[in-house]
């Protein structure tokens, strides 16, 4: 079985994007937003551009995701053209309106750092399956968490648009109610 590293990338950096840093790139906002089948928060962006990578499904276990917790992100789709060295992923995440992260990433650099099956670039035209688990750090802080992930390849041609918004609630009514349980 081969993967969806694409994917892969996008929803990784989706899952844990609050861990990131700022710098100075800020991509336009998505626009013509499709579900992807398979229930999860994950929407496909840009659907009016011609893109490399035709999702089919897109599963989140558990969706949504819990803070302190794995997600396993199970994706399907088809490849339409090669993906050479240089490709790359701008990412966007919020949490509301406090822009979090604005990064590019190497995509090919990414997909060898999260050992995704060992795939290198060039990854061939074709059909994809992936299934990756991914840690949800217990510190993320509550709240909506929208991500915009567009990936490119070398020549700059779009291989997909993914948005998402993920909403961690708060627990501190819960906590606070615990702790006076405690002392009372």
């Amino acid at each position: 079985m081969r993967s969806v590293p694409l994917v892969l990338n996008g929803l990784c950096l989706l899952a844990t994007g609050a861990l990131g840093g700022l710098v100075n790139f800020f991509p336009a906002p998505p626009s013509n937003n499709k579900p992807i089948p398979g229930g999860s928060p994950v929407s496909q962006c840009d659907v009016s551009e011609s893109q490399l990578l035709e999702l089919s499904s897109l599963h989140l276990t558990p969706n949504p995701p819990v803070r302190g917790k794995n997600v396993t992100i199970t994706a399907v789709g088809d490849l339409l053209d090669e993906v050479d060295e240089g490709a790359y992923v701008d990412v966007e995440v919020r949490l509301g309106y406090i822009k979090l992260l604005t990064q590019t990433f190497d995509l090919c650099e990414t997909l060898e750092d999260n050992d995704v099956g060992g795939l290198t670039c060039p990854l061939s035209a074709g059909h994809y399956s992936v299934q990756k688990e991914v840690e949800i750090p217990a510190e993320v802080p509550p709240g909506k968490y929208v991500v915009l992930a567009r990936a490119y390849n070398v020549d700059d041609e779009l291989i997909t648009c993914l948005t998402g918004e993920i909403v961690f609630p708060s627990t501190g009514g819960a906590q606070l109610s615990k702790l006076r349980h405690k002392l009372y």
